[in-house]
This record gives structure tokens, sequence and C-alpha cells, in this order.
């Protein structure tokens, strides 16, 4: 550890100290209060002596529920898991406080050594600190991933006890209560509300409640399937097999090939995002290596272009993390968005900026209004079109903006690259000695008292600086000849010439304006992503309808209308024209199932679509959908295919991603520049030869 770095981790140990103390204080002077003493004379004696960490992340959670930063992390790993830990308050305040702990654990120490290891690169700094941001949402969604994870696989050991209680009790609310006594496994919880819903009053309206905070769909299949059950009644299948057990069996089967999905792409995955954001940390080092290897190259990594090289990785590096993340969405619970008062609603509920956004939203009816609602529907997204297009302006703006200051950072650096570096002539290898670079900064020093003087006085002339130049304490005074001024006067000139031209440039503020354009765009190619993305799973999707249909078609009573009633509730892709056509059902059954099967394009659910209609009509729901039990070894199959195709196109896709920002630092800024620079450099080199001789 450098000097230097001893002294700000001295710093900073003693910044910590005084915080602490000042803590201390604050506290000290609120345990002196008299409330504080009443509350403390009631719990004396009730209270353990020894540490209790349950009691610190209770306490740690209203911390961070309290603090602005922190606690939009906390409500929002709160929305997920209060849907998995059902209603158990304790539980779920202690694992968000437990997620919150580890998260800050690292966080804190990376923050220190990014600031202690950049500190000189402002740009590197700022970038690295704003993609600790989205690796804290990594790590998070990580963590919740891995309870969501833990509760299907807790659901396979629980169904098939309830198998074993079925066989035993032969009732469905006896098998469930009877396996929900394991307190120990986070699926008890999610028993006993079945449970409790199965002997309600009024046991339909409560299953309906539960369908909302279920946290997967083969709950919902399970909880459907017991409430149907225990409604009309087993029966037995064609091989004499009990139809509950068998459609518990379908679900399982499901489960098994979910889990595999995850841990597959959770394998895929594991590395990618981290791939995608190591680019930035070696930005410095392959400046620095270059520059000490190849003295060529220092005006390049210094000047403008080498600002804009930096500035083009940490975009690329930007895009390709959030892509990767999109990419690994494994299907889990996905309700980490408050899209009931979100940051948009609160923009747009203000007079002015209401009406200045009216004016970008198409008219409804026109045919780019449709094409955007259409567009939001296929990618799934929760956005309003209204905060679509906040989020297209928002993202213009800082876009525009963005551009402006990065345009007057690149002229900055520019400027003071003809200030500060050392002025010499380079040899096409090696770098200069501590002597050699010495007298090359006292000569750059020495142009700087003309730089400055006429940095500003674009009425300049060669001749009135030659003039200057010949008359100055530093060059003039008979110092040098007529040929050494001359050079001089050159170098000097060339030097206020690129000084005098840095600045905003029309043509400048017309890229800005192209990539003000860019980001009003984003936003449509961000749900394009999305909707590409969603119908690599529409197979998938597909074949859990023919789950479902094969579960339900055996059960007596359930007719067509029932059964679009559950793929309504277990779609996600199609769940649009589904849920229209549920909601148009009663006006006219084979018209709302014509209707649907004209809205969608996917041939294996029209084919599903035309059996409901004979359905409707014709024949019963069991011969309308025969095939589906005779085939369910073929389906299987062509899932697990269908998995491993998704898989593998997401591989594919995620690797382009994920070294791309790798593959742009080594190519675009190091081997491009250092062939460029290194031929146009040899070409000058043989051209002063050829000159000499």
């Amino acid at each position: 550890m450098t000097p230097e770095m001893m002294k700000y981790f001295i710093m900073g140990v003693f910044g910590l100290f005084a915080i602490v103390a000042i803590i201390y204080y604050i506290l000290m002077k609120k345990m002196q209060n008299k409330t504080t003493k009443y509350v403390a004379s009631l719990v004396q004696g009730t209270k353990k002596s020894s540490f209790s960490m349950e009691i610190f992340y209770q306490k740690f959670y209203i911390n961070c529920a309290k603090i602005p930063f922190l606690r939009r992390y906390t409500l929002k790993l709160r929305r997920r898991l209060e849907i998995i830990n059902l209603e158990d308050e304790y539980l779920t305040r202690k694992q968000v406080a437990q997620i919150m702990l580890k998260a800050i654990l690292i966080v804190i120490p990376l923050t220190v050594i990014v600031i202690m290891a950049t500190k000189s690169n402002f740009l590197i700094m700022s970038s690295l600190l704003l993609f600790e941001i989205f690796f804290i949402e990594s790590i998070i969604e990580g963590m919740v991933d891995s309870v969501d994870n833990k509760l299907l696989k807790e659901q396979l050991d629980y169904f098939a006890e309830v198998r074993h209680a079925y066989h035993e009790y032969n009732m469905v609310e006896e098998a469930i209560y009877e396996v929900s006594q394991d307190d120990e496994k986070e699926v008890s919880r999610q028993s006993e509300k079945i449970y409790e819903i199965l002997i309600s009053d009024d046991p339909e309206t409560e299953l309906e409640k539960y369908y909302d905070i279920a946290p997967n769909s083969y709950l919902k299949e399970f909880a459907g399937i017991s409430y149907l059950t225990r409604e009309f009644g087993d029966r037995k299948d064609k091989d004499g097999a009990s139809l509950y057990l068998k459609n518990l069996n379908n679900i399982t089967q499901e489960m098994q090939l979910e889990i595999l999905k995850r841990d597959k792409l959770d394998y895929v995955f594991q590395s990618l995002s981290m791939i995608a954001a190591l680019p930035i940390l070696f930005i410095d080092a392959v400046k620095g290596w270059c520059i000490s290897q190849f003295s060529f190259t220092r005006q390049f990594y210094n000047g403008s272009l080498g600002f804009f090289c930096q500035i083009g990785i940490v975009i690329a590096t930007f895009v390709c993390y959030v892509l990767v993340r999109k990419l690994k969405d494994n299907g889990s619970v996905n309700t980490t968005k408050n899209m009931e008062n979100p940051w948009q609603k609160k923009l747009y509920d203000k007079k002015l900026i209401k009406k200045f956004v009216d004016l970008f939203i198409p008219k409804k009816g026109t045919k780019d209004y449709n094409k955007t609602i259409k567009l939001l529907k296929d990618s799934a997204s929760k956005l309003k079109i209204e905060w679509l297009y906040i989020n297209r302006l928002t993202a213009a703006a800082c876009c525009f903006t963005g551009a402006i200051i990065i345009l007057f950072a690149a002229h900055k650096t520019a400027i003071n690259y003809q200030f500060t570096e050392p002025t010499a002539d380079y040899n096409l290898m090696g770098s200069m000695t501590e002597t050699q670079e010495r007298k090359a900064m006292q000569v750059t020093e020495m142009d700087n008292v003309f730089l400055e003087k006429y940095q500003y006085d674009y009425d300049v002339t060669y001749e009135i600086l030659a003039e200057e130049i010949a008359e100055s304490d530093e060059y003039g005074n008979g110092q040098n000849s007529e040929d050494q001024l001359k050079f001089i006067t050159d170098r000097v000139w060339e030097k206020l010439q690129i000084v005098q031209s840095e600045y905003v440039k029309w043509f400048e503020v017309l890229i800005s304006l192209g990539i003000m354009v860019i980001g009003y765009q984003s936003p449509i190619w961000l749900l394009i992503f999305q909707k590409i993305m969603r119908q690599m799973d529409m197979e998938n999707e597909v074949m859990q309808f023919q789950t479902i249909i094969l579960m339900l078609m055996k059960i007596e009573r359930v007719n067509v209308e029932m059964i679009l009633e559950w793929l309504e509730r277990y779609a996600n892709i199609f769940k649009e024209p589904i849920s229209k056509c549920v909601n148009n059902y009663e006006a006219g059954a084979w018209e709302a199932l014509e209707e649907l099967k004209n809205e969608i394009s996917f041939q294996q659910l029209i084919r599903i679509v035309e059996s409901l209609q004979a359905a409707v009509e014709q024949i019963p729901i069991r011969e309308a959908f025969d095939e589906l039990d005779s085939e369910r070894a073929y389906h299987q199959e062509k899932r697990k295919e269908s998995n491993e195709r998704t898989i593998s196109r997401k591989s594919m896709i995620g690797k382009v991603f994920g070294f791309g920002p790798m593959v742009v630092l080594f190519v675009v800024y190091l081997i491009i520049p250092l062939c460029v620079i290194g031929m146009t450099s040899m070409t000058t080199s043989f051209d002063q030869m050829q000159t000499m001789i």
C-alpha cells in the first residue's frame, strides 16, 4: 500500500469513527428521555441478556425501511418475499433484513476499493459506482430467486407426502392438513392456507383470492385441483388409478421440468453478468500498459478520441449488462415493480407535463396507437402508454444532455492534454526516462505561457506569435537560432490551433440530436427485445395449457368456460386474448372462441381453440382432447426438447452480450488504435528519414 493510499485509509477510518461517535451520542440523548426510561422499566427483566440475531434482524429491517436509499430496496424485497411467506410478517422482515445485510456487507467494501483504485479517473469511478447499483439488484434478485427455487423444490417432497396421506385418509382436506403440520418448511404455510380455503364457508371466493397471492402457478394448480376434487369428488381413470393423484403427478412432472430449466439457466448465466461488467475495471489498466509500452499512443488515450472510446465501452457494458439480466429471467416470482403509483404517474399528473407528453402520444384509434398498445401487450409490460412516452421523453432528454456534457468533457480533455502532456519527440517503442520527462515538462510549461495568453484571441496570426516568441524570456534574447525559433513557433502554433478548435461544433450538436433520437427509441427497442424473448417461451406455455386441460377434462361438471378461466389464470404470453375471450364468452361461446383464434397466430394454440369449439356444441370435452392423454409421453419429451432449445438460444444470445464489452475493449480500445497509430507513426518516421537523405 502506497503512503498516499495509507493516508486515505487512515482518514476513512477516522471518518467512520467520528460517524459512529455522533450516532452513539444521539442514541444516548434519546435514551435519557422519560418515555424511553419508562419503556425500559417495563421490559426490565423480560428481555434476554444475550445478543439475539432474531431481534437484530427485526430492528435492522425497521432501520432499513427508514433510510431513503435503502428503503427502495427494502420495499422491493418485501413485495417479493411476502408473497412467498404468505402472511408471516416476522419471517418476511427477517429474510429482508438478512438479504439487505449481506448486500450492504458486500457493497461497502467494494465501494471503498472502487474509490481508492479509480480516484484519478472520475469517469471510471462514476461508472463503477453506477454499476454497483445494478450489482446490488443482481445480488438481491439472486437471493430472492434462491428462496423461490427452494420453495419449488420443497413442493416436490410436499406433493409426494400428500400422495401418501391421501392413500391413508382418502380425503383431500385431511391429507393436506396432515402434511401441513411440518412448520420447518416454507411450503407448510402455503399448505395451511390451502386447507383453510377448502374448509371455509365460501371456498370458491377464497380460492380466487389465493390465486392473486400464490407464489407460483403450480400451487395455484394444486389448490384448484384439490378444490374441484373435494367439491365434485374423486373418480377412477381407465386404468383404475385415482384421477386426483394422477393430476398431482402431472403437476409434479411440470415442476420437475421447471426446476431443471431454472437450474440450467442459472448455470449458463451464473457468470455472464459479471463478465459483461468486467471491461470497465480494465480500461485504465489497458490504457496504462499501452502508454508505457508504446509512447506514440499517449496522444490517442489522453485525448478526446480515447475519451470517446471510454464512453463507448461504458455504454456498451451498460446495455449488454441490462440485456443479459433480462435474458436470465427464469420466470420466478415477478412482483418487484409497484405499478400503482410509479414516478411516471406522478410526473404525468402535473398539468404542464401532461400537456407536453400528450403532444407525442398518438391519438386513440390511429395505426401508431394500436401498434404501440399491441407492443405493450406482446411484451407483457405493465406500463400504460402515457408512462411509456414519459420514459421515452425522459430517455431522450437524458441522452441529449449526456451527449452535450460528454462533448464538453471531451473538448476539455483535449485542451488539458495540450497543457499537461510532456512536449517531446517519442520513439516508436518504450517510454521516456525521468530526466527526459522532466525536461519535456519544462518545454510544455514554457509553451503554456503563449497558449494561455492567446487561447481566446482568435485574431492572433502566425507572425504575431512568432514575434512574441522571439522577444520572450523563455525562447528569445538570443537563446535560439532562427531555425530553432521557427521550429518552436510551429510547435506552439500547432498547439494553439488545436486548443482554439476545441469547442462544440454544429455537427456535434447534430450528432447529439441523433443520440437523443436513439434515446427516444430505446424504450421501444427494449419492448421489442422483451417480445422476442417471450416468443421463445410460446411453445412452453402452450404445452402447459395442454397439461391443465389434461387435468380438467376428466373431472365431472367441467365445461369449456371453466377451462378458459383456468387457461387465463396461468397464461402469460397469451393472457390478453384469452381474457378477452372469457369476457365475451357469455355473449356467444363459438363466436368468442372464433375471435380468439383470429387474434393468435401460434398453430398449437389454434388447435386447442378448435378443440374447445368442438366441445362447445358437438362432442364432450373428454373426446375433444382425447389425444392429449394418449400422447402424454410425446408431449413430455417435446416439452423437454423445447426447454433445451430455449435455453440454447438464450445461452447463445447471452454469450454474445456477455462477451461483447470485452471484445469492444480489446479490439476497439487496444488493437485497432495500436495498429492504426503504429502504422501512421512508422509512415511518418520513414518520410522523415527520406527527407534527411
